[in-house]
C-alpha cells in the first residue's frame, strides 16, 4: 500500500463533507492517528494529501469519513461515518466525541466521483493491456495522425486511447489475453484487446463489444473463407445479420431503414468486424483486397432481424441455435438491391415476382455459382403469412421458381455470350446451390420493396454463412 503506516489506526476525509468536519475535533483525540485527506491537505491541519486518490483506491475508501486499523502492514478492522461505539471499539479509546450525535452518516468518497472513473479505471485495469503505446507529437492533429498511420477505412476513426479500450473491454467478461480467432490474410492472432481497440476505432460503445467478438470468430473460419472473400476481385464483403435478445438490448434496426445509415450499433458492429480484417489481419484495398469494384457496405454492412414483427423463426433458429438466444450469422454480400412488387396478393405470384430479382444475382444466365440472401420486408411477409407459409415454404417455391431452362441459360442464348456451355445446357439446372439461399425478415412496415443481396461463390472453395452464438 502506498504511504501507510504498518500498524496504526488511519483516517481518510474530505473537507467537502459534513461528516468529516464535524468528526474534526474526534481526529485530535486519536494519539498517532494518520489522516488523509482526499481534497484539502490543510483540512485536518497535519493531514497528508490524498487528492491523487493513491491511499483511498488502495485502502478501497467508498464513505468518508473511513477508520481503518491496520497490523502488520494488513488491515484487520474498518468503520465508515461516524457510529461513536465503532470508533471506540476499533481505537481502544472512551468518551469519543463528547457533545457529539452517536451517528451521522458519512458522504461519497472522491474515488466514486464520476470525473474520476476513468483515472480509477486505468489504475485498477491499466497493466492488464497488452497492446504497445503510440504517443502523438503536440503538433499532430489527432485524426490525421491516425490516417497516417492506416488504421482508418477511410472515414475519421475514434482515437483508441488506454482509457477508452479499458471502457470497451467492461462490455465483456472474457479476459483481453483471450485469443478470439486467427485473422486472415496474415494470420494473426485477434486478442479480445485487440477486436475491442478496432471496436473503439469503429465508433462501437462497449456493450456491442459481445457481437463484434462474435462476427470476428464467424468471419475468420474456414467456412466463411474471409481470405478468399477479400482476394476475389468479385465486388463482396462480410456482411452481419443479428438475433436474439441482443439486438434489442443494443438498440439495434431492424425496421425502417434497416440496411440503411443512421443507428450507431448497426453502423459500427459491421465497420468494427471490416477493421479488424483490415488491421490485424491486414486485409486492404490494393492488397490482398483485390475487388474490381467493391461497394459502400464494405466500410460496415450489419443489421437485426426483424423477429417480432417476423411471420417465421429467427435466421438463427432456422440454423440451429437455441430460441431465445443471441446470435450472429455472417455471410458474404454485395450491395442490396430492391425488388418491387406492390401488386401481388398471393403467395404464388409474389414469389414468383422475388424469384425473378434473385436470378440476376451474378448474372441471370448463371446457375449454382452465387449465393444469396433475399431481405423480405414486412408488407411482403404478411403475403405469406396469411397463406400460412412457413420460412421452408418460401424457399421451396423460390427455388422451383428459379430452376433455369437450359434453352435461356445456355451460351449464345438471348444473343448474350454468356452462359452455360452447351454440353451442360441439358436438363433445367437450380440458380442457387442447396443451402445457397438466406431469407431474412426486416424493413419498415411500409412499402412492398424487398432486398436481394448478391453473395459470392457458394459451398466448397467458396463462402458459406457461418452463424456463431454471442456470449458476454
Amino acid at each position: 500500500m502506498p504511504d501507510l503506516p504498518p500498524d496504526g489506526v488511519v483516517a481518510v476525509v474530505k473537507r467537502d463533507c459534513p461528516t468529516c468536519v464535524m468528526v474534526e475535533p474526534v481526529l485530535a483525540q486519536v494519539p498517532g492517528l494518520v489522516v488523509y485527506s482526499q481534497d484539502d491537505p490543510g483540512f485536518p491541519p497535519g493531514a497528508r494529501d490524498d487528492s491523487a486518490l493513491e491511499v483511498s483506491m488502495a485502502l478501497g475508501i467508498d464513505t468518508v469519513p473511513t477508520l481503518v486499523r491496520i497490523a502488520d502492514g494488513a488491515e484487520v478492522a474498518r468503520t465508515e461515518g461516524w457510529l461513536r461505539s465503532a470508533w471506540e471499539e476499533l481505537t481502544g479509546l472512551g468518551d469519543l466525541g463528547a457533545g457529539l450525535p452517536d451517528h451521522r452518516p458519512g458522504c461519497g468518497s472522491r474515488t466514486a466521483d464520476p470525473e474520476f472513473a476513468d483515472t480509477r479505471l486505468v489504475r485498477e485495469r491499466g497493466a492488464t493491456l497488452g497492446s504497445r503505446t503510440v504517443e502523438l507529437t503536440a503538433l499532430e492533429d489527432e485524426a490525421e495522425a491516425l490516417f497516417d498511420r492506416g488504421w482508418s477505412d477511410g472515414l475519421p476513426v475514434v482515437a483508441p486511447t488506454q482509457v477508452r479500450v479499458l471502457r470497451m473491454l467492461e462490455g465483456t467478461t472474457r479476459p483481453p489475453d483471450e485469443v478470439v480467432a486467427v485473422v486472415p490474410p496474415n494470420l494473426v492472432p485477434a486478442t479480445v484487446e485487440k477486436v475491442a481497440i478496432n471496436a473503439v476505432l469503429a465508433g462501437c460503445r462497449p456493450e456491442y463489444l459481445p457481437v463484434v467478438l462474435a462476427a470476428v470468430e464467424a468471419a475468420c473460419t474456414d467456412e466463411f473463407n474471409a481470405h478468399g472473400l477479400l482476394a476475389t476481385t468479385w465486388g463482396a464483403g462480410p456482411a452481419v445479420v443479428v438475433n436474439g435478445p441482443v439486438a434489442r438490448e443494443i438498440g439495434m434496426n431492424s425496421g425502417g431503414n434497416a440496411l440503411g445509415q443512421g443507428n450507431r450499433a448497426n453502423a459500427t458492429i459491421g465497420r468494427a468486424l471490416q477493421l479488424v480484417i483490415r488491421n490485424v489481419g491486414g486485409g486492404r484495398p490494393g492488397g490482398v483486397d483485390r475487388a474490381t469494384t467493391g461497394h459502400p457496405g464494405k466500410l460496415g454492412f450489419c443489421f437485426a432481424e426483424d423477429e417480432d414483427g417476423s411471420p417465421w423463426e429467427p435466421l438463427s433458429v432456422s440454423r440451429g441455435v437455441a430460441p431465445g438466444t443471441s446470435a450472429v450469422t455472417v455471410f458474404a454480400a454485395e450491395g442490396p438491391r430492391g425488388i418491387a412488387d406492390q401488386i401481388s396478393r398471393t403467395p404464388d405470384s409474389l414469389a414468383r415476382s422475388l424469384a425473378a430479382g434473385l436470378r440476376t444475382v451474378a448474372h441471370p444466365k448463371l446457375p449454382l455459382g452465387f449465393d444469396a440472401t433475399l431481405v423480405v420486408c414486412p408488407e411482403h411477409a404478411r403475403v405469406f403469412a396469411d397463406a400460412g407459409w412457413s420460412r421452408a415454404d418460401l424457399a421451396d417455391a423460390l427455388g422451383e421458381a428459379l430452376l433455369l431452362d437450359p434453352a435461356e441459360i445456355v451460351r449464345g442464348a438471348g444473343g448474350i455470350d454468356e452462359g452455360l456451355p452447351a454440353a451442360r445446357a441439358t436438363a433445367a439446372v437450380p440458380k442457387f446451390r442447396p443451402g445457397g439461399l438466406m431469407i431474412v425478415h426486416a424493413g419498415g412496415g411500409a412499402g412492398m420493396f424487398s432486398m436481394v443481396i448478391g453473395g459470392w461463390v457458394g459451398g466448397p472453395g467458396g463462402s458459406t454463412p457461418v452463424t456463431r452464438e454471442v456470449t458476454r
